[in-house]
């Protein structure tokens, strides 16, 4: 039994680190106005930590879609794996060689190509697959930034994010 209304666990759940940023910059701020040099710097350093938690909060917020997709997504160890209703499978971060934001049968899906193995199709909107924006922001030379364009423009069917050895965020074709 739950003591909120719905709507508010979903806002709490939603922004969660936003809120727990805001918690550490305002434990900065109060502690900062103790008094004192020590007070002052050390409260100073906890509001740039609660900034910089706020703003990677805010960039996974972003990335984040809602929705109820099909499957469920688990990131462990640098392995991403999908659990899906008609296909599934597991792809490590050291054997992605290309990431890919398109569309298929009406949905939006990461297409994860891999070394020596199929590709890994999974819906932007799959339980867990938030978790992807830490994995994608582990590969060398991928913009986040382009990630959370990507998702923010729906109308795009085919675009290209990340090629191995490649460098930043590539053009769509």
């Amino acid at each position: 039994m739950s003591f909120l209304r719905p709507g508010a666990a979903a806002f709490l759940t939603r922004n969660r680190e936003l809120l727990a940023a805001a918690g550490v910059a305002a434990a900065g701020l109060w502690l900062a106005l103790r008094g004192g040099p020590f007070y002052g710097v050390l409260g100073g350093l906890a509001v740039l930590a609660g900034a910089g938690l706020a703003w990677i909060g805010l960039r996974r917020r972003r990335f984040a879609q809602a929705g109820a997709g099909p499957g469920v997504v688990e990131v462990l160890e640098g392995q991403v794996t999908y659990f899906g209703p008609r296909y599934g499978g597991a792809a490590a971060l050291s054997d992605l060689t290309e990431v890919r934001l398109l569309e298929r049968a009406g949905r939006r899906v990461w297409r994860l190509a891999q070394d020596g193995g199929p590709p890994l199709f999974i819906p932007v909107e799959a339980a867990g697959a938030e978790a992807l924006f830490d994995l994608f922001a582990a590969l060398p030379g991928l913009d986040a930034g382009a990630l959370i364009a990507a998702l923010a423009r729906p109308g795009t069917p085919d675009r290209l994010l990340w090629r191995r050895g490649a460098g930043p965020a590539l053009p769509s074709r």
